[in-house]
C-alpha cells in the first residue's frame, strides 16, 4: 500500500494500526512525524500521493499516549 515509503516510515505506519489511506487522512502531519521511522522524506512522498488522490492529513489530531 504505502510502496513508495521506506521500510522504516511503513513499519511506523503500520506500529499504529494504519494500513490504508483512508487511515492515514485521520491523522496530522505532527502525529506521523512524532512516529518513530517516519520523517520529513516519508511526509513528502505521503502528501505527494495524497495528493494524487485528492486526499489530505487531518489538520487537528492528536496522536493518544501511547
Amino acid at each position: 500500500m504505502f510502496d513508495q515509503l521506506s521500510k522504516p516510515a511503513q513499519r511506523a505506519l503500520l506500529s499504529i494500526g494504519i494500513t490504508s489511506y483512508d487511515e492515514v487522512i485521520q491523522y496530522s502531519e505532527q502525529d506521523l512525524l512524532s512516529l518513530h521511522g517516519f520523517g520529513p522524506k516519508g511526509l513528502r512522498l505521503l502528501k505527494e500521493e495524497l495528493n494524487r488522490q485528492q486526499l489530505q492529513l487531518n489538520k487537528n489530531h492528536q496522536l493518544k499516549s501511547r
